[in-house]
């Protein structure tokens, strides 16, 4: 019996997989390493993978690879899939859009899904000022758009990002992103005018979030000047840099202190967005409704689209033809974006995020009770991670990560480390997982810690 004989319907919509982690063979097996094989002959050497599979389908909480393995997946391709992979909604529509059309370019011939998603993330997006809405096809796109317009809007151009911060590969991006290896080093020099200051990390700092604020404005102040600041761009919640929360009160005095000084204040929730931290954008966790929001991840259930939403004067500073691009809002991406969202709003997944949630951080600190490795363990929602340490030191240890996230992989569930130590395992499970799935797969990291 294949991988895909065996059906039974997930929790959440998705292609009815069986929801188990099934061995067949060792991992990598033949079939993936043939085709492992083949990506190292003809894939540029730069394009590295985290799990030797080949995967085949995917569906609910599990990826099937092309030896039959089917692995439980704690991963959701980075945040991309929290509706599941292939949500029949989505796939419904995309079909439709395709049956229909792939491609006009929407700055030659518009059409209406792009408007759909542009009334959706004005609607759902935090705050209820008038908003805009420019789309684009990925998360370093959105985020070099937002501060084109920041930029246009202040006629200012110095840019604030923070310590543990990820914004992406694109040469702008890589000036905000603050870890070198291996998303930097050797491919400078970067744009200019980039600053940076330290973030809220209270597992590392031990200062409060306005003390915290304090420290980052009073630097922002004295090295830059606020008149020529254009934006300040933080993760409501860092991703990259180890899932790491800032302490209360941190992201509303800077949001403050921006509004008061004419500075733009950007959420990059591409990560943190459409449900992953139990509310529709982490920003609202924190009580902050930012000027401008870059989303992309979870927007479209797994399909190419990123967008810039913000408050109506800023993003209608730029002239015409200032914004946009070839594929820029995808008349598919749109469609599946939509689709996306209403099963985001219509299955209350923010509601789902916050009970897988509760799980990861029970379970977790089970584990952090006998075993001192884990030294803090922090999240919202189904976006949590653990921080792997020395226990008689606190310094991070990069090295048990990496033992016990390779030994999840080799027993069949995808793991996902980060942090700028490289010592955090991120758990972002997509929302379609079964709660017995979720609780095998911690079963199974548990076991590797054990064992590391």
């Amino acid at each position: 019996m294949s991988a895909l004989d065996t059906l039974t319907a997930p929790p959440v919509g998705g292609p009815t997989l069986a929801q188990e982690r099934r061995l067949v063979t060792a991992i990598p097996g033949p079939r993936s390493e043939e085709l492992l094989a083949r990506k190292s002959a003809a894939v540029a050497a730069g394009v590295g993978h985290t799990v030797p599979i080949h995967a085949v389908a995917a569906g609910g909480g599990v990826v099937v690879d092309a030896d039959g393995n089917s692995l439980i997946d704690l991963g959701s391709g980075i945040a991309v899939t929290t509706v599941g992979n292939a949500h029949p909604k989505i796939v419904e529509a995309v079909q439709a859009q395709v049956a229909q059309f792939t491609h006009t370019c929407f700055m030659i011939s518009p059409y209406e899904s792009y408007v759909e998603v542009a009334e959706a993330l004005n609607r759902v997006t935090p705050g209820d000022h008038e908003k805009k809405t420019a789309l684009f096809n990925s998360g370093a796109e959105a985020v070099e758009n937002a501060i084109k317009v920041a930029r246009k809007y202040t006629k200012r151009q110095a840019v604030v990002a923070f310590d543990h911060a990820y914004h992406g590969r694109t040469n702008l991006t890589m000036a905000l992103t603050a870890k070198a290896m291996p998303y930097k080093s050797g491919f400078g020099p970067f744009a200019s005018e980039i600053y940076r200051v330290p973030a809220s990390y209270p597992f590392r700092d031990g200062l409060s979030g306005p003390d915290a604020a304090k420290k980052a404005i009073s630097l922002i102040e004295k090295q830059i000047g606020a008149d020529n600041l254009a934006a300040v761009i933080i993760e409501p919640i860092q991703g990259e840099g180890g899932f790491i929360v800032p302490a209360d009160g941190f992201l509303p005095a800077v949001a403050d202190w921006c509004r008061a000084n004419g500075v733009v204040f950007i959420a990059d929730e591409v990560q943190t967005g459409f449900a992953r931290t139990g509310a529709m954008f982490a920003s609202e966790l924190f009580g902050v409704v930012p000027d401008l929001v870059t989303t992309a991840k979870g927007i479209a259930g797994g399909l190419p689209l990123a967008a810039v939403t913000g408050r109506a004067e800023i993003m209608d500073a730029s002239h015409t033809g200032g914004l946009g691009g070839t594929y820029g809002g995808n008349p598919i991406a749109c469609a599946a974006a939509v689709a996306a969202i209403d099963v985001f709003e219509g299955e209350n997944l923010a509601a789902r995020a916050v009970e897988v949630g509760r799980m990861l951080v029970d379970r977790l600190t089970a584990m952090q009770q006998g075993d001192p490795r884990i030294g803090d363990i922090r999240g919202r929602g189904a976006m949590v991670a653990a921080e792997f340490v020395d226990p008689a030191t606190g310094e991070p240890d990069a090295a048990l990560t990496g033992a016990v996230a390779k030994a999840c992989i080799a027993q069949g569930v995808i793991v996902l480390t980060c942090g700028t130590y490289g010592n955090v395992i991120r758990f972002l499970p997509p929302l379609s997982m079964p709660d017995a799935l979720l609780a095998e797969g911690l079963d199974v990291v548990a076991d590797a810690l054990a064992a590391a």
